[in-house]
């Protein structure tokens, strides 16, 4: 097993092995880019370590092996008290996790080498300033010295020294802070600091390794959907060094905005600083252009490198440099995160531009990011003047309460508050506030800054580098330019796309994206960039895709909503629904119906409203599929509480009314009441139980769809069966169903054609499925109900008791409720499928539970065969974008 490779001896290509940084820094070389020399220590060394505790065999001779080449080119040794060579330490996984792993800077500093660097008085600043650095990120990352110790010794040697910004500290002030650092290492762990630089190495690539299960990295992943057995990659690099003077410097660069998708070079520069300055938001950033005025031929060489790299890759590329006293380095690219503006822009930006084509640009953006560009956004009209201004760093609306630490932020949330988080600068430790929040705001940072990319991420609202608010996180108020306090609990609003900050909760308006979803045709070519390509690139999905996107709605409202979003139908019409309201009394009177007679009086009264009900969805649904499912809750749900109608009965007794209609209705509660509703009597066991109430419904779907006929309509109704486990259930209602359409037929004088067809939504119907396909004209798996019976618990019980110890525990990494269980739930699914269709091969099979309108789960239904998913209104553009992406990656599948 070989585990080191020299940065040229590899490609873009090896990010499996190698890791993304890894592998893009073999890529940089392999293109002649100027990049430090180095090497990278494998993922699979990092699996073996979290296997054997420790370094596998043969890891250290060949770190020692390729160091030694790397002393060659240089002409530096580590440790060498005379030329000493220095280097870095980089996490690396395959997927990009940043600040989520550890890096160490300035490796191979000790009380002897930095001398070395400081034997001239040019240099003596940036030695002295090298070594406090290495002790901090050593100290920190490596030792887990809590990183506010360090922050307090150098706050002081500032405040002692008058000094606003590290960078005005003298090398005498840094000889010191450096003292109080090796102080702090021993008080906190009872070692002094390895001088031995070999010591260094060793510790921090072991850092690293663990650094994969850290609590803030299987967040990330957990998250980001990234498995946990990956591990991480870890590149040693010789130094370069940005903090060398004003003529060095250190900068993260992109190709294109990540934030808006605008064509050109954006990012933030700062002189004198190493890399991590940037990223911590700790100084506040110079622009690209600012760069240029400094450092003309060095920003006309990083933008000859950057082109170079985006026409390379295709792609946007996130960049960080570093300019060491007048020569530029490249010290890593990867395809840059951006905001779901940026990835729909940029993806026909590229396309216009010839370096992709429709269906790569198509795979490019995903529904998750449609779904966050239909998030409201702050309306412009009533939210006056802002508060505070900062960098717009990812965008949408976010309004909630202030809270100045990630902790409470997250414990408040968990509560049901909205919350906003406000920090300083935020940290990899604000991970968990930062995902509970609807927002982030800043006072410190550039959009490069940590906040700004795990937010664009996660696709928060974030506004960063707001510098004229002070914020005092210990007491937690921040106080804006104006004097006014924000204090703790305080109700805030955020633009992330204007970078505005108001006081108080402003009104929000829908995204201008949702109102073009229903008229893509006209909008390929609106004056909005983002519009315009979400517009063509649903055309794209629409023209690709074989799965039908239908939508659940159970009104005539939601069908039309649905119809505007591009659905092909209605896959669910829940009845129960429309037995809500005024209704209810119905139900009530049906339960205590006692003869076939009161019910059939029962059953009059309603057959008007549940026909209107249906006409109004055929009316919307015109031309389109519209499946009505027959009532499926248990009874219960309709009527009173057992506790709260005893307590009213036994009132009524002391009263010496014993007769009265809350008697005869708690006699009914008493006989249906259930210890488990959910299996008891609901779905088609209600309809054979209670006489007469399926054939209602079908005799209203089939009036419904005659009085469209008699219209000029073109209806195309089905009438789906729930919870059916046995095809003699299903046999019986399709009889009573049949019988009741032919008689509509005879009345009316026209052909009905309604199909009838069933949802699977239980194991036994899922392996009996040969039975009921030759009952049934088409199957709809039920998935939140076949996901209850597979699993064997109740959502509503189950989410908040336990999955977040059985996420923790990587039972299941998702919960099965949001990505559908290809294991067990999809065995079901793939058997039903299978089986329906070597009965009846003209089947039509879909799906209508929560999963169809889920991005990983569109994706195995395309691969399973499904013909259709159907979904809420408002996800039916998200299914329609998926269900392109997955008929384009099934394709590229089958020609591998």
């Amino acid at each position: 097993m070989r585990y080191v490779y020299a940065f040229a001896e590899g490609s873009k290509d090896d990010r499996d092995l190698l890791g993304g940084k890894g592998a893009n820094l073999a890529e940089m070389t392999s293109l002649g880019l100027p990049v430090p020399p180095g090497f990278t220590i494998t993922t699979e060394a990092c699996r073996a370590f979290r296997t054997l505790g420790q370094s596998p065999d043969g890891l250290d001779s060949e770190v020692r092996d390729h160091l030694g080449r790397l002393e060659g080119a240089m002409g530096r040794r580590l440790g060498d008290a005379s030329a000493p060579l220095l280097i870095s330490v980089r996490s690396g996984a395959k997927f990009s996790m940043p600040g989520m792993m550890e890096t160490v800077l300035n490796i191979g500093l000790n009380d002897e080498t930095v001398l070395a660097g400081s034997a001239g008085s040019n240099d003596e600043r940036f030695a002295w300033d090298s070594y406090r650095r290495l002790l901090q990120m050593f100290g920190r990352t490596v030792l887990d010295v809590p990183g506010q110790r360090f922050d307090i010794v150098l706050d002081k040697a500032k405040a002692d020294a008058g000094a606003a910004r590290d960078i005005d500290l003298t090398p005498d002030q840094l000889r010191d802070v450096v003292a109080r650092y090796k102080d702090v290492i021993l008080e906190s762990t009872g070692h002094a600091f390895p001088q031995d630089p070999f010591d260094q190495l060793d510790a921090a690539v072991l850092a690293v390794f663990r650094s994969w299960d850290g609590d803030r990295a299987k967040l990330y992943r957990r998250q980001e959907g990234i498995p946990d057995d990956l591990g991480t990659a870890v590149n040693v690099m010789a130094m370069v060094f940005g903090n060398r003077g004003e003529d060095s410097g250190t900068g993260v660069a992109f190709t294109r905005d990540p934030a808006s998708g605008a064509v050109g070079a954006y990012g933030d520069y700062l002189p004198n600083a190493q890399g991590e300055d940037v990223v911590s938001g700790i100084r506040n950033t110079m622009s690209l252009d600012d760069l240029a005025q400094r450092h003309p031929q060095q920003h006309a060489d990083l933008l000859a490198n950057m082109n170079r790299l985006e026409t390379h890759y295709r792609d946007l590329c996130d960049i960080e440099f570093t300019i060491e006293q007048g020569r530029l380095w490249m010290l890593q690219t990867r395809v840059g995160k951006r905001t779901p503006e940026a990835a729909f822009r940029i993806a026909i930006q590229l396309v216009d531009e010839g370096l992709i084509d429709m269906d790569e640009a198509l795979r490019r953006v995903s529904g998750a990011q449609l779904a966050r560009l239909m998030f409201p956004q702050v309306d412009p009209a009533e939210a006056g003047r802002p508060w505070v201004t900062g960098v717009p760093a990812s965008p949408g609306a976010a309004v909630g309460n202030a809270v100045f630490d990630s902790k409470r932020a997250a414990v408040r949330a968990a509560a049901g508050e909205r919350v906003v988080l406000v920090r300083r600068e935020t940290n990899p430790e604000d991970l968990g506030g930062m995902i509970a929040a609807q927002g982030i705001l800043t006072s410190r940072g550039g959009k490069t800054s940590h906040a700004a990319v795990v937010a664009r991420g996660m696709g928060k609202p974030c506004v960063v580098g707001a510098e004229s608010l002070v914020v005092d996180e210990e007491a937690r108020i921040a106080i804006g330019p104006d004097g006014v306090t924000l204090k703790e609990g305080d109700p805030i609003s955020l633009d992330g796309i204007a970078g505005a900050v108001f006081r108080g909760e402003v009104a929000v308006v829908p995204s201008p994206v949702v109102s073009s979803l229903d008229s893509i045709e006209d909008l390929r070519h609106a004056d909005d960039p983002v519009v315009a390509a979400v517009a063509r690139l649903m055309k794209h999905a629409d023209d690709v895709r074989r799965l039908g996107v239908r939508a659940n709605a159970d009104t005539g409202e939601d069908a039309a909503r649905a119809r505007r979003m591009g659905a092909s139908g209605v896959g669910l019409a829940r009845t129960e629904h429309m037995f809500l309201g005024d209704r209810k009394q119905l139900v009530v009177r049906l339960v205590l119906a006692k003869t076939d007679a009161e019910r059939a009086i029962v059953y009059e009264e309603l057959l008007p409203l549940q026909r209107r009900d249906f006409t109004d969805l055929l009316a919307e649904m015109d031309g389109l599929p519209v499946t009505v499912r027959l009532l499926d809750p248990p009874l219960h749900e309709f009527l009173p509480d057992l506790t709260e109608l005893s307590v009213k009965v036994a009132l009524e007794d002391i009263r010496g009314n014993r007769d009265s209609e809350h008697h005869q209705l708690l006699e009914a509660v008493r006989v249906m009441h259930e210890a488990n509703p959910m299996m008891g009597l609901r779905g088609v066991r209600l309809g054979l139980v209670l006489p007469g109430l399926y054939g209602l419904q079908v005799r209203a779907m089939a009036e419904a769809t005659a009085d469209r006929i008699a219209a000029g309509g073109s209806p195309l109704p089905e009438i789906m069966v729930p919870l059916v486990a046995a095809r003699t259930e299903l046999a019986l209602v399709r009889d009573e169903a049949e019988r009741v359409i032919a008689s509509v037929a005879e009345e009316r004088g026209v052909d009905l054609e309604i199909s009838i067809g069933t949802m699977i939504e239980l194991p036994r119907a899922a392996i009996r499925a040969a039975d009921l396909a030759q009952v049934a004209e088409f199957f709809s798996f039920g998935s939140n109900d076949l996901t209850q019976t597979t699993w064997g618990f109740s959502r509503d019980d189950v989410e908040g008791a336990f999955f977040t110890t059985y996420l923790n525990a990587n039972i299941f990494s998702v919960s099965p409720f949001e990505t559908i269980d290809a294991d067990g739930v999809g065995a079901f699914i793939r058997m039903a499928v299978e089986a329906g269709r070597a009965v009846r091969p003209s089947i039509s099979l879909g799906v209508c539970g929560e999963h169809g309108g889920d991005p990983a789960s569109i994706h195995m239904f395309h691969d399973w065969g499904l013909d259709y998913v159907s979904c809420s209104p408002f996800r039916v553009p998200i299914a329609r974008l998926e269900a392109g992406r997955a008929a384009i990656a099934a394709d590229a599948s089958d020609t591998r």
